[in-house]
């Protein structure tokens, strides 16, 4: 365990974000790990409150941001404002069925707007690491371009230079498909009954979503029951 490094997690209360944070606080314990977990306007608070829970679970720091106001014109899926349906389809289908542009349920650089907003929070917490949980079924040709490796690496550079060195990002996840991180998150014994994934609100997960789809898949791929789903 690394006891002198301080890392702060992006955090939304599914599978990808938690497994990031049982992972940072093996490496440098509870103590040292923060999280961050963003609103920006969505249609529900169930991930925000899972995000909670997880990190009362480890019993982590964690803090909060409100960006609702900087996605007041955008007409994404994930809206509380918008009126237009979220898919009942795979990313992939989504991708065929149009014109191979970002999914109708990508937030506009939301991803750039929450780790820009991460490094400032981070340096305020002296912490030396941000960790981001995209992983490479996100980016599903370019359903979520802010998910790409290229996107990290530049990001990283930005984050690196606009620090003077003192702060780097880390998305260990980038080149992983989401079976993967439940196989390595299923051997951290991470609490995934604590999560919440879907895009719709209510008391269970639609299972139709593109992102309920995508955890029943990696759930499935590793001859798991999801536990959220008990």
């Amino acid at each position: 365990m690394n006891s002198e490094t301080k890392a702060l997690v992006l955090c939304s209360g599914g599978v990808d974000s938690t497994t990031l944070l049982a992972m940072a606080v093996e490496e440098y314990g509870a103590a040292n790990v923060f999280t961050l977990s963003i609103s920006y306007g969505q249609k529900h608070e169930r991930e925000i409150e899972a995000a909670q829970a997880v990190a009362a679970h480890y019993g982590v720091q964690q803090r909060f941001l409100n960006l609702a106001a900087i996605f007041a014109d955008s007409h994404c899926a994930l809206l509380a404002h918008s009126d237009e349906a979220i898919p009942a389809s795979t990313y992939a289908e989504q991708q065929d069925a149009g014109d191979g542009g970002p999914v109708s349920t990508y937030v506009p650089f939301r991803n750039g707007l929450f780790l820009s907003s991460a490094a400032s929070m981070a340096l305020s917490l002296e912490c030396s690491v941000v960790y981001y949980g995209a992983h490479h079924d996100d980016v599903a040709g370019n359903a979520y371009p802010d998910c790409s490796l290229e996107f990290v690496e530049a990001m990283n550079r930005a984050i690196v230079e606009g620090t003077g060195g003192e702060l780097r990002l880390e998305a260990p996840f980038v080149t992983w498909s989401k079976a993967d991180i439940v196989r390595r998150g299923l051997e951290l014994s991470v609490p995934y009954e604590l999560t919440w994934s879907c895009y719709e609100g209510g008391e269970t997960p639609c299972g139709t979503c593109a992102t309920c789809l995508d955890r029943a898949s990696a759930f499935a791929a590793n001859s798991t029951e999801d536990p959220a789903l008990g």
